[in-house]
């Protein structure tokens, strides 16, 4: 191999660690959208699924699940007659694709506990209050679209979208269940 040669095969390999280091290229996987920020600042441009060039040392790309997700959360309320009532909701929401970049210009990465869990414990509260012990039992899923309205209101000025909203358990005071237990037999 003659001295010209090893010079170029070096050089050659050389341009292929600097490029590795680096690392012009992202991959943003399966939903999942990419933010692209320049020199710190959020771009309009969202990079959708596969590959992708990126400008080193001057872009970086935040990576953010537009699949849909699940947050639960514990809330205690008062009921329209004034009954302490424990539940858990859970939250099955997705993030708005198109708008990735407003939101993490907005909020961040940590948008579940800065959002999303306190419009859970709002909007359950507010629902809560509408209702009796005895109706929130009986009228299980008129509260629960309640809350469902509620939250798909206040998270989609986020670009949060609610995709459903369950009540998981309600729980009420001890008296109160000792009532409802000799009311019934």
């Amino acid at each position: 191999m003659s001295t010209k040669s090893i010079i170029i095969l070096v050089s050659c390999v050389a341009g292929f660690i600097i490029l590795l280091l680096i690392n012009p290229f992202v991959i943003v996987s399966a939903g999942e959208r990419g933010v692209v920020l320049t020199w710190g600042q959020v771009s309009d441009n969202i990079m959708g699924e596969g590959i992708h060039w990126r400008t080193p040392i001057a872009q970086s790309v935040k990576k953010l699940d537009v699949k849909i997700q699940k947050e639960e959360v514990g809330v205690e309320a008062a009921s329209k007659d004034l009954q302490t009532v424990s539940s858990v909701i859970a939250l099955n929401y997705h993030l708005q694709a198109e708008k990735v970049n407003k939101l993490w210009q907005n909020i961040g990465n940590n948008y579940k506990a800065r959002i999303i869990d306190p419009a859970i414990q709002e909007a359950m509260k507010a629902a809560t209050a509408k209702y009796t012990a005895e109706e929130l039992i009986t009228k299980r899923s008129e509260v629960k679209e309640s809350v469902k309205i509620l939250l798909s209101e206040r998270l989609i000025k986020e670009f949060i979208i609610v995709d459903e909203v369950s009540i998981v358990n309600f729980d009420f005071s001890p008296s109160f269940n000792s009532a409802i237990e000799a009311k019934v037999t």
